[in-house]
């Protein structure tokens, strides 16, 4: 691989970590509406783009027996982690729930043991139990924390990505192609939240519209940004600047929100984000 590859992959997934943190950050933005109202918005944008997408590279649309069950945990797991995710943004500090989704990739360690027959090596280990303990100080499970609710469900939030992530292997590993799953993911998201929608539907003004349709393009800076990422270079030469997305959404948080995230949870950040670049450097020198 060439250094200029892995500038163009690092710039992408720094690209990337903006988009998402963006999406966030108007999610948030976008007010009092209901969590499934926002979900469904942000999905059936994604769900244009997909299906665009598919038909600009002219592929089929095809579901074999083989990877269906797969493409439909991914659609589950990945429906209710992005519902739980939205929730946890509009409760949280939104660094803290941007953290708390990106403990995705360590609950695929733990998942691609009995769903793809993949043995964890000893740092996979040690990483993922710390890293376990940097989200007890963001989720601070007393009774004092009023916010342990969301925090937990943020955690879900983090354990569907995770579960989506590894039935995504699992379906490509079959022959599944990206745009139909992605276009199965965003179709059963928008099935799945339309009926909740459209009985607790709150009307929304001019700007947030905007703010939703924004939501969706920062999504889909970030879906595209990290696919082209993963194109130029490899996971392991990547995924540590993938936690830039929190430093953004802290920023964002700062200075729209008057956010300051509390002590502890800056020492769950040091500790996560310290772990994922062990893991990452690790990686990146292994033969």
């Amino acid at each position: 691989m060439k250094d200029n590859d892995q500038t163009k992959g690092i710039i992408c997934i720094i690209l990337a970590a903006v988009g998402f943190s963006l999406m966030t950050f108007f999610v948030r933005l976008s007010g009092d509406l209901p969590t499934m109202q926002k979900a469904f918005f942000r999905n059936a944008f994604a769900l244009i783009i997909a299906v665009a997408t598919l038909l600009i590279k002219r592929e089929k649309f095809v579901i074999t027996k083989d990877f269906g069950a797969d493409i439909f945990f991914r659609c589950l797991f990945g429906t209710t982690g992005l519902i739980a995710n939205f929730y946890a943004i509009d409760k949280l500090v939104l660094a803290d729930s941007n953290m708390l989704n990106k403990l995705s990739p360590f609950f695929a360690i733990l998942l691609s043991i009995p769903l793809l027959k993949e043995k964890p090596s000893k740092t996979d280990i040690i990483a993922t139990i710390i890293a376990f303990i940097g989200a007890l100080f963001i989720i601070r499970p007393t009774g004092a924390n009023m916010e342990l609710v969301p925090a937990l469900v943020g955690l879900y939030g983090g354990f569907g990505a995770g579960c989506a992530y590894v039935f995504v292997r699992r379906a490509t590993g079959k022959g599944a192609k990206t745009p139909v799953i992605v276009i199965c993911f965003s179709l059963f998201s928008c099935m799945l939240t339309f009926p909740f929608m459209i009985f607790n539907f709150k009307p929304m003004s001019a700007l947030q519209w905007l703010i939703l349709i924004l939501a969706g393009l920062s999504a889909a800076l970030g879906q595209f940004s990290i696919t082209s990422a993963y194109k130029f270079a490899p996971a392991k030469k990547l995924s540590v600047f993938d936690y830039t997305q929190v430093i953004f959404a802290t920023l964002w948080g700062l200075i729209f929100f008057h956010e300051k995230p509390t002590l502890f949870s800056i020492i769950g950040y040091v500790i996560i984000i310290s772990v994922a670049f062990v893991r990452w450097q690790k990686a990146r020198m292994a033969k």
